[in-house]
Parts: structure tokens; C-alpha cells; sequence
């Protein structure tokens, strides 16, 4: 689906994830790994895996915020140490090495304290030989996908699918130049674009909020009978 205009085509990142799983059926029975890029994509992630009743885990990439300028991002990292940097932004900023160590480290240390709680004690799940469907709640500069994806690629896996909600044309672009496809149910050329306004209801998503979908996955996934708490509705 193409997009010119602006308008909201998701209530929540779990009826995103509804709608994209629809999208990425042909892979449903298949040897499949769901990697979520926490936190908004876990929630879209979660949809997806339990349509195609596939495996979920998650692939840790976070934006390097730039200096004084924390909105705004010029490279993305892995949990496992992975960097892609925007090397054009970099220069037109005038960012020093310095700074990009500094900015890194930073971001290197809140992976560190995800990875913890996320993993726990356990590794990470096997993607070798197996189709491996990284998933966000969408794409902005796709620095953060792309950089998830050459993570995950020394992992050996058969092969690499990127696929969100929503992204502007430029990034699916690039993101298409690393991952072997890319799905996207709105694809936007807008001049400007911000993923939030693609839903309704749009907040940030918290570490309790991740654990809570990965534990319903593990529960729905094995036939489970606990409970799972409900999540409360909150407005954009």
C-alpha cells in the first residue's frame, strides 16, 4: 500500500502487528525466527510471530542520539557491538571521533542493561539455516533496521526479512540494499514522516511492557492457561 497523504492506519502496535502478519503468511509453518527490535517493535513482533506460529525473540538496535541533539540520530548499534553510522550526517554536523565514542559508550551501556533483562540467563535464540523476519513498529531513517539486520546476518541465517507497519520510501529503499526483502503494509512519500503518526494511539513502550509480550508469546505459544495481565489502552 502506497501513501501520499497523511492519515492514521493503526490503532496500536498490536493491530499493526495484526495487519503485517496478514502480509507475511506465506512463511506461516516454515522455520521462522520473529526477532523484535525492542521496544516498540517487540509488541508489532509478538502479532507476528503467533500468526505464523513461529519462534520470538528479540535483536537489540538503538539510534546514537546526536550530540546536543538527542532526537535526532546518526547510526544505530547492536547488542552484540554491530555499528552503522550515517557517515553523510556525520560530516554535515561536524561531529568528531571523540564525540562518536562518546555517544557509543553511552548507547553501549543501556544495551547492556536491556540485554540483561531481556536475555536473562538464557542466550539468544538460533537463527542458523532459518528465515529470520526482523520487525519494527516502522522505519524512519532505518538506520536501526539495517543495522540489525548486519548483526544478524554473521549468524548464518537462510534469510533476512525486514518488515513493518510502515516506513517512508527512502529508507525502504536502503533498508532493501542489506536484508533479502522487505514487507511494509504502507509505504509513504510524504517529504516529511514521522512513524508515530501512522497510529492512533501512540506512546512509548516500557521494558515491563516488552517482558509482558514475550511472556505471552511463551504462554499462547505453549498452550499455557495462565493469565496473562491486561494492558491498558493509553491515548497518543
Amino acid at each position: 500500500m502506497n501513501s501520499s497523504t497523511f492519515q492514521s492506519f493503526f490503532e496500536n502496535r498490536y493491530d499493526a502487528g495484526r495487519m503485517l502478519a496478514k502480509k507475511l503468511m506465506e512463511y506461516a509453518g516454515k522455520p521462522v525466527v520473529v526477532l523484535g527490535i525492542p521496544n516498540g517493535g517487540v509488541a508489532v513482533a509478538l502479532q507476528v510471530a503467533l500468526a505464523l506460529n513461529a519462534e520470538l525473540d528479540v535483536v537489540i538496535s538503538r539510534k546514537i542520539p546526536l550530540p546536543m541533539r538527542p532526537e535526532g540520530g546518526f547510526g544505530s548499534i547492536t547488542d552484540d557491538g554491530t555499528i552503522i553510522l550515517d557517515e553523510e550526517l556525520i560530516k554535515k554536523n561536524g561531529i568528531t571521533e571523540e564525540q562518536i565514542k562518546q555517544q557509543v559508550n553511552k548507547v553501549k551501556a543501556s544495551i547492556r542493561q536491556r540485554a540483561v533483562l531481556y536475555y536473562q540467563d538464557r542466550p539468544p535464540l538460533d537463527v542458523d539455516g532459518k528465515i529470520v523476519i526482523i520487525v519494527d513498529d516502522g522505519l524512519a531513517s532505518g538506520y536501526t533496521m539495517r543495522a540489525a539486520i548486519e548483526s544478524i546476518k554473521k549468524h548464518h541465517p537462510a534469510q533476512i526479512i525486514a518488515a513493518v507497519p510502515v516506513a517512508p520510501a527512502h529508507a525502504v529503499k536502503d533498508v532493501q540494499k542489506a536484508a533479502d526483502k522487505v514487507v511494509a503494509c504502507v509505504v509513504s512519500n510524504q517529504s516529511v514522516f514521522f512513524v508515530a503518526d501512522s497510529y492512533t494511539h501512540w506512546y512509548d513502550i516500557t521494558d515491563s511492557e516488552v517482558l509482558s509480550c514475550l511472556k505471552e508469546w511463551q504462554i499462547r505459544r505453549n498452550g499455557d492457561n495462565i493469565q496473562v495481565p491486561e494492558r491498558k489502552r493509553r491515548s497518543a
